[in-house]
C-alpha cells in the first residue's frame, strides 16, 4: 500500500430543511453581509429569494451575483469579483450546481489575493485562505461543495482551465435535500450520472487510497441504488437524501484521488461545443471504460455490483458487463449515447486531445494514454 494523506477541512451540515441553519453559520464566520453567487434560473424558481430572505430576517444583508451561466468564463469571474468588492460583502454563498460554485471559488481567490484567475491555473498556487464560502448545492451531482477544484473557461484559448488547491474547499457545505426535489428530470439525470462518474473514476484512479476508496464505495452504493428512483420521482425524499449524500461522498473521493480520462476529455467537449458537463461525461464514459478494461484489477466487478439493475448474477463476470450496464443506465435515464448528437465535429479532435492531455486527470487514469489514444477515443464517442 502506498503512502497517503487526507483531511476534511470543513463543516458539512446535512438534513431536510437544513437551509434554516444558514444565519447561524454566517455568524460563526463573522459575516454580516454576504454575496450570493447563483444564476437566473434559480432566481426565477424562487430559490435565491428563499436564501436571501433567511439572511435578511436574521439581520444579515445580502447582494446577488446571478449572471452565472453553464461553463462559466474568466469574464464572469471578473464581474463577480467587481460586485463583491464594491458591495462590502465579507463572505459568499455559492448556490446552485457546479457553475456557481466554480465562480464563487475563483472569485474568492481573486478577491482575496488579487490578479486574475488565470494567474492561479494549475496546482497549489493559491498563497493562503480565500474569501469564506458557504456552498449550498441544488443538484445531486457535482460534489463541488467538498472539492478543491475550480474549472473556468478561458475563451481566449477555448480552454477549460483548472485551479487546484485545498484553499478552495468551501468553509461550510449545507446539504438540504429539499433543494433538489424540484429538479427537472433531465437535470436530475445528467447531474446524478456526473456524481456516479466521480465515484467510478476516483475508485479506478491510480491515486486512489483506502480513504478515497471508502468514500467512493459509499457513493456508488447510495447512487447506484437510487439514481433511477430519483430521476423517476424527485419527490422521493429517501432517494433525494441518498443522491445528495452520495454526491458529497463522491466529491470527497475525487478531491483526494483525482479522476481520469472521462473528465479530461469532457472539459474540451464543453469548452468547444458548450455541452453540459454531466452530459459530456456520460457520453464519454462507456468508451473510456472499454478502453480502461485492459487495466482492470477486479474493481469493475465491484462497481458493477453497486450499480447493477435488479438482481443480475455475475458468476462469470467480464469487464464488458460493466460497460453494458452503464449503457443500459444511460438509456433508462434518456441520456444521449453519442457526441454527434451535439454537433461535435471531428476536425477539432486534435486540438481537443491536446487540451485533454494538459489535465492532471490523464495521469490518474488506470490505463496510460497518449494524445493519439485520446483522439481515437473521441472518434469512438462520435
Amino acid at each position: 500500500m502506498k503512502d497517503f494523506t487526507f483531511k476534511i477541512p470543513q463543516d458539512i451540515v446535512f438534513g431536510v430543511g437544513s437551509l434554516k441553519k444558514l444565519p447561524e453559520i454566517l455568524k460563526k464566520i463573522g459575516s454580516s453581509r454576504v454575496m450570493v453567487v447563483s444564476d437566473h434560473s434559480l432566481e426565477k424558481l424562487g430559490v435565491v429569494k428563499k436564501v436571501t430572505d433567511i439572511c435578511e430576517k436574521n439581520g444579515i444583508s445580502s447582494c446577488g451575483f446571478l449572471d452565472v451561466m453553464p461553463n462559466p468564463t474568466v469574464d464572469c469571474v471578473n464581474e463577480a469579483v467587481k460586485l463583491y468588492q464594491s458591495s462590502g460583502a465579507t463572505s459568499m454563498i455559492a448556490l446552485g450546481g457546479g457553475s456557481p460554485m466554480d465562480v464563487a471559488k475563483a472569485a474568492g481567490v481573486v478577491a482575496a489575493h488579487g490578479g486574475k484567475i488565470t494567474d492561479y491555473e494549475g496546482a497549489h498556487l493559491i498563497p493562503g485562505p480565500i474569501v469564506p464560502i458557504i456552498a449550498i448545492p441544488t443538484t445531486a451531482g457535482t460534489g463541488s461543495e467538498v472539492t478543491a477544484f475550480s474549472v473556468i473557461v478561458d475563451k481566449a484559448r477555448n480552454y477549460k482551465l483548472t485551479v487546484f488547491s485545498y484553499e478552495l474547499i468551501p468553509r461550510f457545505a449545507v446539504l438540504d435535500p429539499n433543494l433538489i426535489m424540484t429538479l427537472p428530470p433531465a437535470v436530475a439525470a445528467s447531474t446524478g450520472i456526473d456524481a456516479m462518474i466521480h465515484a467510478i473514476e476516483s475508485y479506478l484512479s491510480r491515486d486512489a487510497s483506502p480513504f478515497s476508496d471508502a468514500m467512493a464505495e459509499k457513493a456508488l452504493s447510495l447512487i447506484g441504488a437510487n439514481i433511477r428512483k430519483f430521476v423517476a420521482c424527485r419527490q422521493n425524499e429517501e432517494a433525494a437524501c441518498a443522491m445528495m449524500t452520495g454526491s458529497m461522498f463522491a466529491g470527497i473521493a475525487f478531491a483526494w484521488a483525482r479522476l481520469g480520462n472521462v473528465h479530461a476529455m469532457s472539459h474540451p467537449v464543453s469548452a468547444f461545443f458548450n455541452v453540459p458537463h454531466g452530459v459530456a461525461n456520460a457520453v464519454i464514459l462507456p468508451t473510456v471504460l472499454e478502453y480502461n478494461a485492459l487495466a482492470d484489477d477486479g474493481r469493475y466487478e465491484e462497481i458493477f455490483n453497486y450499480i447493477k439493475k435488479g438482481n443480475k448474477s455475475c458468476k462469470s463476470f467480464v469487464p464488458q458487463m460493466l460497460v453494458d450496464e452503464i449503457r443500459e443506465l444511460l438509456n433508462d435515464l434518456s441520456i444521449p449515447m453519442h457526441l454527434s448528437g451535439f454537433n461535435v465535429t471531428e476536425d477539432l479532435f486534435p486540438q481537443m486531445a491536446e487540451d485533454a492531455m494538459k489535465s492532471g486527470n490523464i495521469f490518474a487514469n488506470p490505463r496510460q494514454s497518449t494524445q493519439a489514444d485520446i483522439e481515437n477515443l473521441y472518434r469512438r464517442c462520435l
